[in-house]
């Protein structure tokens, strides 16, 4: 294996920040997120999983999509696609396999997604395995390891007096060409995987879809679409204009995408007033099916990797695997 010691190893963040975008966990007022770095010294080196995943490095919460500039009748439109190159380091593999996960959806599906493809291409992951398991992760009942480097174009594995790197791809071997690397013998040390949760299979959902569970659990919920905001695979979102400026006979608008959450009360709704999904167990329920059920079905992937910031976050304390269970166990 190949070692690279911490110090040399931060020494190579300073250097990568010089000409392109680094984000790395950071402390942001004493939350753990993954931000851009501005050196070495910014990044937090010890940690379980930031409290929210990589996702919004491709696809922020809010961004702009163009602008729109009206003079009388004429009307120019100017996509506003991403073009600066980032590395994304200290990525947990929970959190490269949700990017996977939305690569399904917004590269591999036709059409591909302008915006997210443009940062996926000029993004570079350098994952960080995991030294443990937390309490409420359960990664490898959703086929990935704390030390799963297949998502990954570099991995990192701490090893005794630094870390034992492995490029991946070939995007990974051109950004450490020319790293200080000395030869080990051996192998980087494998995690011990923990015991599996009882997943349920796709054939086992059609039958839970009118259960009362639903609406049992629906009684906790409150709606307010943090699960959705933390976890590395929803990928919901709503499209509006706002104007910008307007006067003087011209106008200017920016078309902007959020996220937004199925559920989310309005989501739905259509432009009659109908909701076809009013009721929260309608919409608590549309939620595991759509990452276990059609998710799979439409594009391939679990919509799920385990990472367990769900279930931490969740106020009313709903925990996706006690759905895994019950679907498992309750025989129609």
């Amino acid at each position: 294996m190949n070692v690279i010691s911490r110090d040399k190893l931060a020494a190579w963040i300073d250097d990568l920040v010089q000409d392109r975008t680094v984000i790395a966990p950071r402390d942001v007022e004493g939350v753990l997120l993954y931000r851009p770095v501005h050196s070495s010294a910014e990044v937090v080196w010890d940690y379980l999983r930031p409290a929210m995943s990589a996702k919004d490095a491709l696809f922020p919460p809010t961004e702009r999509l163009m602008l729109i500039d009206q003079a009388g009748e004429h009307i120019t439109l100017r996509e506003s696609l991403p073009e600066d190159e980032q590395v994304m380091f200290g990525v947990r593999p929970c959190d490269a396999r949700g990017l996977k996960v939305l690569d399904a959806l917004f590269i591999e599906d036709d059409p591909p997604d302008s915006w997210y493809t443009r940062r996926r291409e000029h993004t570079t992951l350098v994952g960080l395995a995991c030294n443990q398991m937390g309490d409420t992760c359960f990664c490898t009942s959703m086929g990935v390891t704390p030390d799963d480097h297949r998502d990954m174009d570099v991995m990192l594995t701490e090893v005794e007096d630094g870390y034992a790197v492995q490029a991946v791809t070939p995007k990974g071997e051109a950004l450490i060409q020319g790293l200080a690397l000395q030869h080990r013998p051996g192998d980087p040390p494998r995690q011990v995987i923990t015991a599996r949760l009882l997943f349920p299979q796709a054939e086992a959902w059609p039958s839970h879809f009118n259960d009362e569970y639903w609406e049992e659990m629906a009684e906790r919920c409150l709606s307010c679409r943090l699960c959705a905001y933390v976890c590395p695979t929803c990928r919901c979102f709503d499209v509006r204009d706002e104007t910008l400026a307007a006067g003087n006979g011209h106008r200017q608008y920016e078309r902007i995408r959020c996220w937004d959450s199925c559920a989310g009360e309005v989501y739905r709704k259509i432009a009659g007033g109908h909701n076809p999904r009013a009721a929260k167990g309608q919409r608590l329920r549309n939620r595991f099916f759509c990452k276990f059920y059609y998710y799979p079905q439409q594009y391939g992937p679990l919509a799920c990797t385990g990472c367990g910031r769900c279930i931490d976050a969740c106020p009313v304390n709903i925990d996706i695997t006690e759905v895994m269970q019950h679907v498992s166990e309750v025989n129609p």
